[in-house]
């Protein structure tokens, strides 16, 4: 049994409703991976029991990255100021024309690296050569949900051997590593494929994660092309009734939403906000409707390709940012309600809705450490508000992923970061070079 306690720290609550709330003074007990008491500090520790110092830090559940293309860093600033079409046609399915295992392994490696400093203990990832992302996960303690991806005009044999991969990764029996099925979009994947995955991820007991009406063009596109939206699309293949992460979803119509509400109990959406913004798409993610149709919602980065960074807190401070302006009411999203977007919401995108997300007894021991006493954040008159809109991921200190540390003092602990950074450097060119000509796929939502 291992067991250790965190000592010290004090402790963000986040309750499934309602306000959030900081508690002084605590410690954190674990026992193989669960935590079992949270109790006032200064207990006797007893001896073999490891003690990791919490002292002027607040504990915070490990932050969820919901939707992510991990390798993509290696694209990081190669594809910038250009709009939607352009981006996918002109940069990134062309350089993705160059990918292989080696340069998913690599940007993957440095993609945990950066979560992990980061305070993320789960990233949900959607990718090639998921296998590779696998075998980074688990050098590097990060918990995981890969979803191999595939794309109808590759043919069948692509699609099914996607199945296989996720098949695959589910073998391995990693511990933190689980796996999605991956068809990409309803606009590049067939209702007959869509609905061939939706028979294979009732069977084998997968969800499904994908990327569906990602922009108001899309919806209507999908409605002049097949006379309903993507979401109808979604529901009458089945894909819904198996359990579904939709990507962005920023296209979602308010008639989509009593469809969503039928499946709310399987169907969870991840909002990248940042991409928005850059991509000028317009509409993003409808959290209000959403909300209302009890639909959780969790934060993402999408691939740092078009995010720059693998960062959360960016995402979860700029989704509280959009909501206000978007509904033009400063009351709305509040600190609490971003901080259960980011936490339980998360967790929820990724299946682990009772398992992480929360710092309670019977829950894994995903815990983030965070240093509120830098000038940027002091003086703190909220420490929830201090998350929220002046913490930086470098005010991470210390990581626990099912109660083993994997960051100690903003540094890894199972992998030397100057080595994952001077890989990716090194490999970084073959991925982002353009002169091979031609692409993986054409954008034409």
């Amino acid at each position: 049994m291992r067991r250790s306690v965190v000592r010290g720290c004090a402790v963000l609550v986040v309750p499934e409703a309602g306000e959030c709330s900081v508690e002084p003074d605590r410690d954190i007990w674990i026992e193989d991976g669960v935590i079992t008491a949270i109790t006032s500090t200064g207990q006797t520790v007893a001896e073999g029991i490891e003690v990791v110092d919490g002292a002027g830090l607040l504990a915070v559940p490990g932050l969820t990255n919901s939707h992510t293309h991990s390798p993509m860093v290696l694209m990081r600033g190669a594809a910038e100021d250009l709009p939607l079409d352009r981006w996918f046609n002109e940069r990134i399915w062309p350089m993705e024309v160059n990918l292989t295992p080696q340069l998913v392994r690599v940007g993957a490696g440095l993609a945990c690296a950066e979560m992990l400093l980061a305070g993320v203990t789960t990233f949900v990832d959607h990718y090639f050569h998921s296998d590779q992302i696998a075998s980074a996960a688990a050098e590097t303690g990060i918990r995981a949900d890969l979803a191999p991806t595939f794309f109808s005009s590759n043919g069948p044999d692509e699609r099914d051997a996607a199945y296989d991969a996720a098949r695959e990764i589910r073998a391995l029996g990693l511990d933190r590593v689980t796996a999605s099925l991956g068809p990409h979009a309803p606009y590049t994947v067939s209702d007959a494929d869509l609905e061939r995955t939706a028979e294979v991820a009732r069977a084998d007991g997968f969800r499904i994660h994908l990327h569906a009406a990602e922009t108001m063009e899309q919806t209507t596109s999908s409605q002049q092309r097949l006379g309903v939206t993507p979401i109808e699309v979604l529901e009458r293949t089945g894909v819904l009734d198996a359990g579904a992460l939709i990507a962005h979803g920023c296209g979602i119509l308010p008639a989509d939403l009593p469809i969503l509400e039928r499946y709310a109990d399987r169907t969870a959406i991840a909002s990248c906000p940042k991409v928005y913004l850059k991509m000028a798409i317009g509409a993003t993610t409808p959290f209000r409707g959403l909300r209302e149709a009890g639909i959780p919602v969790g934060a993402g980065t999408d691939g740092a390709a078009v995010h720059n960074t693998l960062d959360v807190w960016e995402a979860l401070r700029l989704i509280a940012l959009v909501e206000k302006q978007n509904e033009q009411d400063a009351t709305w999203m509040t600190i609490s309600d971003v901080l259960r977007v980011a936490t339980r919401g998360g967790a929820t995108a990724a299946g682990l809705g009772t398992e992480t997300g929360a710092l309670e007894v019977g829950r894994r021991a995903d815990i983030a450490l965070v240093d509120l006493n830098q000038p940027h954040v002091q003086p703190v008159h909220d420490p929830r508000a201090a998350l929220v809109y002046s913490t930086r991921a470098s005010d991470v200190v210390t990581v626990l992923v099912d109660g083993e540390v994997v960051v100690h003092e903003r540094r890894l602990t199972r992998t030397d970061l100057t080595e994952i950074v001077g890989q990716a450097r090194e490999v970084a060119p073959q991925l982002v070079d353009l002169s091979k000509g031609g692409a993986v796929q054409t954008y034409d939502a």
